[in-house]
């Protein structure tokens, strides 16, 4: 008796713990990411990066998964799921551009759209067991942020202030 598909679990190609440990890694690295944001009142933050890096992961896990069901022996295959690591691309990049506006005569948002486009690529490699490489840039994106957000508040900060006792 196959007590797994009695409550409807499906066979999959990847070990169902390695999923959890992808999706898992996933949410940290987001997390990660989603916690300089959240820090500096970005609109997106820890909860939108966690979820955007999850979603990634999972729609790539997905996609890696109907493929393989599809095509046990990769034989003469037209199934592709890079198609659909392209689709979740399209979807944060969707996102990431509603986090961009115009305010007077600047633009806020670019660096929380691409913050939420990193954090899904970050989700697809997790999804797709490149573990190193996800951390890697994980930690090399919230160095920076933070290096360069520091870097920027003293560069325009001092330009701002010489530009106002000029003007007085």
């Amino acid at each position: 008796m196959d007590v797994g598909n009695e409550f409807g679990f499906v066979q999959t190609y990847l070990p169902q713990h390695i999923i959890a440990i992808r999706l898992l890694i996933a949410a940290i690295l987001g997390a990660m990411i989603g916690f300089e944001r959240e820090v500096h009142t970005a609109g997106a933050g820890l909860r939108t990066h966690i979820l955007v890096a999850l979603a990634a992961a999972l729609f790539t896990i997905l996609a890696f998964e109907i493929f393989h069901t599809i095509t046990p022996d990769i034989g003469d295959s037209r199934a592709d799921p890079i198609r659909a690591v392209e689709a979740v691309t399209a979807g944060i990049a969707f996102l990431g551009a509603g986090a961009i506006f115009r305010s007077g005569a600047g633009v806020q948002g670019l660096t929380t759209g691409a913050g939420m486009w990193l954090a899904g690529a970050v989700g697809i490699a997790c999804a797709l067991g490149y573990y190193i490489i996800a951390v890697g840039v994980a930690l090399l994106a919230v160095m920076v942020l933070a290096a360069l957000r520091a870097f920027a508040h003293k560069t325009v900060g001092k330009d701002r202030e010489l530009v106002e006792t000029e003007k007085t």
